[in-house]
């Protein structure tokens, strides 16, 4: 029953370092965010913080998979693409997509974040590249629900709008006067546009 117990406390101080985490990114930038500081902020050392995680790279992919969390939580993104779950109206999708492009212009630090962990992603043994590759297949799958495009097969898409999404959190972090949920409201109504009928 102890034992039970101690796997309780261990799951809650996990949490509460995650959600810790996600705060100091927030407030304090990426480059604030050293364990030291993490650590500091959930009153462990910084080898009891890394008790938890096996390194600060897996820290940050479990704050990225936190921030998803959230954002589903709040600004309601489809989580499920089986056959079974109901139907979500594309309308939806695109209004909380851009809620929540929107809303990573305000957490510039978790955008940073987002984006060095992208590129380091790509070597396989990285902790973040299976939570960049099952990330890409949940976005793409929401896009793909809002495809209203009559030339663009849904996947093809899905994969251009990505493409965009991230690369304007990058031009973001280089120029913050990027407009990147305006930017994406634009592509998705020019793309929604049907052509004219020739006569």
């Amino acid at each position: 029953m102890a034992q039970r117990g101690s796997y309780a406390k261990g799951v809650a101080k996990r949490e509460e370092i995650l959600e810790r985490t996600l705060d100091v990114i927030a407030t304090e930038g990426y480059d604030g965010a050293s364990v030291k500081r993490i650590a500091e902020a959930v009153g462990l050392s910084q080898a009891g913080l890394l008790h938890y995680f096996d390194s600060k790279e897996e820290l940050f992919t479990e704050v990225l998979r936190k921030r998803d969390e959230h954002d589903g939580e709040q600004f309601g993104l489809p989580d499920d693409r089986s056959k079974d779950a109901d139907p979500v109206d594309p309308a939806v999708i695109r209004d909380s997509v851009i809620r929540v492009i929107r809303h990573n212009s305000e957490v510039p630090g978790l955008v940073e974040l987002f984006s060095r962990l992208a590129v380091e992603a790509a070597n396989p043994e990285h902790p973040a590249h299976d939570y960049f590759l099952e990330r890409g297949e949940t976005v793409r799958g929401a896009f793909e629900l809002t495809a209203a495009s009559d030339s663009l097969p849904p996947d093809v898409y899905a994969r251009i709008l990505q493409a965009v999404a991230d690369g304007l959190q990058l031009q973001w972090l280089v120029d913050p006067t990027v407009d990147m949920a305006g930017i994406i409201d634009q592509l998705l109504a020019a793309l929604e546009q049907k052509p004219a009928a020739t006569p």
